[in-house]
């Protein structure tokens, strides 16, 4: 396998979403930020934390997309907000169905950016893997959206409003309890490295955990990293979610053409971070994801090694046939290949879950999403190179 080059550093620092002109957005600010935004459009600051409360019911419980359905708010405020602010989803540029029931949305954000975010209905759960960047900086060789340039980073009101449009789509507002919902749990594993847009994702899981909102509970919402180190005690300390790492390989020869950031990082400091999380115990395990490439990481050497290197951690390790895109320079593991491994790992104590693949007929599998503008350009790139 050839090494896959090392992303500079540079690439990985916060891109700030374009200015854009008109209405400011409510969705995705802090609690004090918007009693800041409503003091602003007149409300007096004694009144302004119950009125913050109010329209963060509205927004976040309701689902309500027009300042004037605010009918606990007096005429003239509702007036004065739907002036000054506005509470608009960006704009899905597209909805796909897979004949399994996952949906695909391509949803173009400010600037004119596209992200893709999925909902898996599953019997016990709906989940809805969110974005966290517009493409990615880390060039897994197994990962389509790898291939995709980073243009920036989400905002958290990019990040909050994922979920709005799916619960919009899927009709689910006003369900109670939230094990009622369509959409019950979230995963940070769309498009981009989280932990590369820490402050943004922590904002926006906040506003996902706040009770009064969309209260979500913090174990019913999972952050995957590739293996950002400095950054993923952060997460069970400021966020507390539950932590998954795309692991994929056993040693640091094969994870740094699989992983390339397992250069900086490698694997003994990445489960050095993981046995220190600051949540890890029985109950909140960490999740281990490994995708099963043929010939490459999935023989039962890489099994016995996993199960040493992870001794200690309690953990379950998510088994993931690997997903095809075009242009793939691999290949799924054989499905008694995948048993014999998951076998290995389940007998040394782990759970070992196969991931059933989700959506691939409408490319919304792990490891395939990249949006629908970047294949054009490049279709539309290669076509005129070869004029």
């Amino acid at each position: 396998m050839q090494a896959a080059p090392i992303v500079p550093e540079a690439l990985a620092l916060p891109r700030r979403a374009p200015a854009v002109e008109g209405p400011r957005s409510l969705i995705g600010l802090a609690r004090p930020a918007l009693a800041a935004a409503l003091v602003e459009a007149g409300v007096a600051p004694e009144q302004a934390a119950m009125r913050a409360g109010q329209v963060w019911a509205w927004i976040y419980q309701r689902g309500v997309r027009d300042f004037e359905a605010m009918s606990n708010l007096g005429r003239d405020l509702r007036a004065r907000l739907a002036e000054r602010f506005t509470l608009a989803r960006p704009e899905v540029v597209a909805r796909q169905v897979s004949a399994d029931g996952t949906r695909k949305y391509l949803i173009r954000v400010a600037g004119g950016g596209e992200i893709e975010t999925v909902y898996i209905p599953e019997t016990d759960r709906g989940t809805l893997c969110v974005s966290s960047q517009i493409g990615c900086t880390l060039t897994c060789t197994f990962c389509h959206t790898g291939t995709q340039r980073l243009v920036r980073n989400l905002t958290a009101e990019e990040i909050v409003a994922q979920i709005l449009v799916a619960r919009d789509d899927l009709g689910d507002w006003g369900r109670t309890p939230v094990e009622k919902r369509l959409v019950s749990n979230v995963v940070l594993m769309g498009m981009g490295e989280p932990l590369y847009n820490f402050d943004s994702v922590r904002d926006a899981m906040r506003i996902a955990m706040d009770g009064a909102g969309l209260a979500l509970s913090r174990r019913r919402i999972t952050l995957s990293t590739s293996g950002v180190v400095p950054e993923i005690a952060r997460v069970g300390e400021e966020i507390g979610c539950l932590l998954a790492i795309s692991f994929h390989a056993t040693t640091d020869a094969v994870r740094d053409t699989l992983v390339p950031i397992n250069r900086k990082w490698n694997i003994a400091a990445l489960l050095d971070a993981c046995r220190a999380y600051p949540r890890l115990s029985n109950a909140e395990r960490i999740t281990f994801e490994y995708v099963m490439l043929k010939g490459v990481n999935d023989s039962d050497a890489d099994a016995r090694r996993l199960v040493k290197l992870i001794a200690g951690i309690p953990a379950k390790i998510n088994l993931i046939p690997f997903n095809p895109w075009p242009g793939a320079p691999y290949e799924r593991s054989d499905p008694d290949r995948i048993e014999a491994f998951g076998r290995i790992v389940n007998r040394a104590g782990y759970a070992s879950p196969v991931r059933t693949p989700r959506g691939e007929d409408i490319m919304a599998a792990c490891g395939q999403l990249k949006s629908a503008s970047e294949r054009v350009r490049r279709a539309t790139a290669g076509a005129g190179s070869a004029a």
